[in-house]
């Protein structure tokens, strides 16, 4: 489990009703600085709502970008700070199982910027992201640039289809969807890692023939 069964659908429905954007911005904020609460499903209620006429459009995307960014950053200094140590006490506290926290490791330090760009389509990703970042000690210029750009990217999509799908289908079909969707995008980070990693090793083999053979070419 990730710690949040607390939170049912109902909790989070009647918190986005009544906090509107806050709800939104803090919910994101707190999942991205590496607090396991479902600020996706918030984002989406957001959307939802704002499909109803009760929130608008702007105002959820606005909330929603400016709360991943914020977050993020949160997480990344906590990480810098903090150190491993500090992700694993966190984790503990959360009732977040170690070998969860180890695979996020793995996945990020295979490729930082497109964990950052790319994790938060994918709910183990979206916590540690900025934390693992931190400890990794990332350029934070490189980091904000990557976290602004997947927080645009993925608070567009989340709203967007929580918009228009909460017009014909109910807010659990499209929580539903999401979930399975997280799925793929997990599968589609570690394809592009591996396709990254066979592109590099394939040109360094490429470069090294070309040497060689420059090398045993007759002065």
């Amino acid at each position: 489990t990730m710690g949040w069964e607390f939170f049912s659908l109902e909790t989070l429905q009647e918190l986005a009703r009544q906090y509107g954007y806050g709800a939104i911005f803090f919910g994101i904020a707190l999942e991205n600085a590496g607090i396991p609460i479902p600020g996706e499903t918030i984002t989406l209620l957001g959307g939802f709502l704002a499909g109803s006429g009760d929130l608008s459009y702007g105002g959820v995307l606005i909330a929603a970008i400016a709360g991943a960014v914020m977050g993020d950053s949160c997480g990344y200094w906590v990480g810098r700070w903090g150190g491993w140590p500090l992700l694993t006490r966190a984790a503990k506290l959360f009732n977040i199982p170690q070998e969860k926290l180890d695979q996020a490791r793995h996945k990020f330090s295979k490729n930082g910027a497109a964990a950052v760009f790319l994790g938060r389509f994918v709910t183990l990703l979206r916590i540690f992201a900025g934390p693992m970042a931190g400890i990794v000690r990332m350029p934070y210029g490189k980091f904000l640039l990557y976290n602004i750009g997947g927080a645009s990217v993925w608070a567009t999509i989340t709203v967007s289809l929580a918009y228009f799908l909460g017009r014909v289908v109910t807010i659990e079909q499209i929580i539903a969807w999401t979930t399975q969707f997280s799925w793929f995008a997990l599968a589609a980070v570690v394809g592009m890692v591996a396709i990254y990693f066979v592109f590099q090793f394939l040109q360094k083999r490429f470069e090294q023939t070309i040497e060689s053979t420059i090398g045993d070419r007759p002065q």
